[in-house]
């Protein structure tokens, strides 16, 4: 999927240039070929290509968080001075 992307990106760039350095051409010509050959339809693209990826990922996250009791700290130390240390002192 990126091949085809980068390679559409390079194509939409060198028509951008074109657009910019011809004699009937303008700057404003080339970002609006930039934009509208390049930017956009690579975003759409990689949006709906990348929808797969994205709800394995939510399915997966939420499997996670359904598998871990709710009682569970997860991966919190346990309450305590840690190992070798004496408790705090309280004042009176």
């Amino acid at each position: 999927m990126y091949l085809v992307a980068i390679a559409w990106a390079y194509v939409a760039l060198m028509m951008a240039a074109a657009e910019a350095v011809s004699p009937q051409g303008s700057l404003f010509g080339a970002f609006v070929t930039l934009l509208l050959y390049g930017v956009l339809p690579l975003g759409l693209l990689t949006y709906i290509l990348g929808t797969p990826g994205r709800k394995r990922r939510r399915r997966a996250a939420e499997l996670a968080a359904a598998s871990t009791p709710e009682g569970d700290a997860g991966s919190h130390a346990a309450p305590g001075p840690p190992e070798g240390l004496a408790p705090e002192r309280e004042e009176k």
